[in-house]
């Protein structure tokens, strides 16, 4: 794991967090967690979704200034090494997924990045990326891309509107970052302080219809935390409870239908980074326990 930057906002540390309080749990509670690491991701996938100048850009830890703005950290070159890694580790999970119906990637989730620059605290996304890979390998057709983070995933949206293999579906709180959305293929811009009944009335009233009518084969899940009522970053009244219902809701609606499903870390901040971080394993569980209800995938990836 890269350290934290000299420069910026971000805190790095709670990715490290994320795995102690997974392997705690697993050890106090007897289910295993099996760890994986990913390899970085190949320059020419990365290539084939951003502007090959920009990524170039990120390899030689030489972006310009006012795009590191933008991201919100500069781009030193251990930086650019665990971008391609936690991007990598999308791809893995989606692979995993395949074979065990679910998948996290315990980092990730940078839905912001958009074709030629970063946003956002997000470098390269992960979500576009792995996407258009599984789908030019053949390991899938149609992907639908479900977005629960606080804030919308205008970089995903962006890089790939105009696609028919690719659906986006993104609740959001309306008032929040980033100032001007892009279009997703749905979006649920979701008013201030909405609670757990609420925001799950308007996940089901979205996910079950996408779900029936795109008739994906692959789902993407960007799990952020950030709708949690204490989240610094968020404006939405989530409570612990109302995040597992959510986790374990879409989970359950594709594995249900038999879709593989790869979970991305995405965005929950505060002031303890422990506190957020078991934020973060406890939805990671959620999702695997919802999981084992299902049998695995009955197809083999190409």
């Amino acid at each position: 794991m890269a350290p934290p930057p000299e420069r910026g906002t971000f805190k790095f540390d709670k990715y490290q967090l994320v795995m102690v309080a997974l392997r705690e749990w697993a050890s106090e509670s007897g289910h295993p967690v099996t760890e994986h690491a990913p390899d970085p991701m190949p320059r020419e996938w990365l290539e084939a979704v951003h502007d090959p100048d920009y990524v170039a850009q990120v390899f030689a830890a030489e972006v310009p200034r006012d795009k590191e703005r933008r991201i919100g950290f500069p781009v030193t070159p251990r930086i650019a090494s665990r971008v391609r890694h936690t991007n990598g580790g999308t791809w893995l999970a989606a692979r995993l997924a395949m074979d065990h119906g679910y998948a996290a990637n315990s980092a990730a989730g940078s839905h912001h990045a958009l074709y030629d620059t970063g946003a956002g605290y997000c470098v390269f996304n992960d979500l576009a990326v792995a996407s258009n890979r599984l789908i030019a390998q053949g390991h899938a057709q149609r992907i639908l891309i479900v977005d629960c983070d606080v804030h919308q995933g205008d970089g995903t949206a962006a890089l790939t509107a105009g696609r028919e293999d690719v659906f986006t579906l993104s609740l959001h709180a309306e008032k929040n970052f980033p100032v001007r959305k892009a279009r997703s293929s749905l979006d649920v811009p979701l008013p201030d302080g909405i609670d757990d009944d609420g925001y799950l009335e308007a996940l089901e009233k979205a996910l079950l219809p996408a779900m029936r009518e795109f008739e994906p084969d692959f789902v993407f899940y960007q799990a952020g935390v950030d709708p949690h009522r204490d989240d610094r970053l968020g404006r939405l009244s989530l409570t612990d409870d109302g995040l597992a219902r959510r986790d374990r809701f879409v989970v359950e609606s594709a594995r249900s239908r038999g879709l593989p499903v790869a979970s991305a870390l995405g965005g929950g901040y505060g002031s303890d980074q422990r506190v957020v971080a078991d934020r973060h394993a406890r939805s990671m569980i959620a999702m695997a326990l919802a999981n084992a209800q299902f049998e695995a995938p009955r197809f083999t990836p190409a």
